[in-house]
């Protein structure tokens, strides 16, 4: 059973568009927690048992449910099966923001896991095939590309960009690519680049020498993650850039 939130009046602090699917003995995603989420939970099971659906709800966030937010949600609910998966995970992933990660290093990895139950379309690139895990979340593509830096070329329009490869040199060619691509389309919406403010610093002498201006790189984002956060494990790494990429994209 398919429950999403379609209308908020008020102050209420749930999301249009949030959603959860709803099984027999479990759930996935989330309209906000609290004893909405519970009634609504609740209902779905009790129509997949065989009573009545009321597939459209309204909401007062106030006394009736033992909260003080405020506002209304409107939410509708929909019976969904097996056969309806395919354009169920479509419509669901057509609001992830496209991501795509260079890199397959532990760090990306890291990011990968913790990227999973974000609302991010993910394709991640490594120049080594062999390095991809078995299994990865349903929203993430891998892609083998050599030279590596080609991948930047078929990107989806509006992508967010993450470089972290094994190398510095892949590094450079990917950015370089990047930022070609933005002097030809500019249809990149973020491009973030692991490393020190040294490696930096010699990057950017360094697409200096390969012709770019101080303009075409003034946008990305070096070092990457949340300031303030000094841990280097990649759990951290990760965590710090996940919550950076939230905040860039208002999420």
């Amino acid at each position: 059973m398919l429950v999403q939130v379609v209308r908020v009046q008020g102050s209420g602090p749930r999301e249009p568009g949030a959603w959860m699917a709803v099984f027999g003995d479990g759930q996935v995603g989330t309209i906000g927690g609290g004893h909405l989420e519970w009634q609504a939970a609740t209902h779905a099971r009790a129509a997949l048992a065989g009573a009545p659906l009321q597939a459209q709800q309204r909401h007062a966030l106030g006394p009736s449910l033992g909260q003080c937010c405020g506002g209304v949600v409107h939410l509708a609910l929909q019976a969904v099966s097996a056969t309806d998966a395919p354009a169920l995970r479509t419509r669901l992933t057509q609001r992830h923001v496209p991501l795509a990660l260079f890199g397959g290093g532990h760090v990306g990895q890291a990011l990968v896991r913790a990227l999973a139950p974000l609302p991010f379309a993910l394709t991640w690139v490594d120049s080594r095939d062999e390095i991809f895990p078995a299994q990865v979340p349903p929203q993430v593509q891998c892609e083998h590309s050599q030279p590596v830096q080609l991948a930047v070329r078929d990107l989806a329009p509006g992508s967010a960009v993450l470089i972290m490869s094994f190398s510095h040199a892949e590094d450079l060619d990917v950015l370089a690519e990047c930022l070609l691509r933005q002097r030809r389309a500019a249809d990149l919406r973020w491009i973030g680049l692991i490393g020190s403010k040294s490696k930096w610093a010699s990057f950017q002498h360094r697409l200096r020498a390969r012709g770019f201006a101080e303009a075409e790189w003034a946008n990305v984002a070096c070092p990457i993650g949340l300031p303030g956060i000094q841990g280097k494990q990649p759990a951290v790494i990760a965590a710090s850039v996940a919550a950076q990429l939230l905040q860039v994209f208002e999420l």
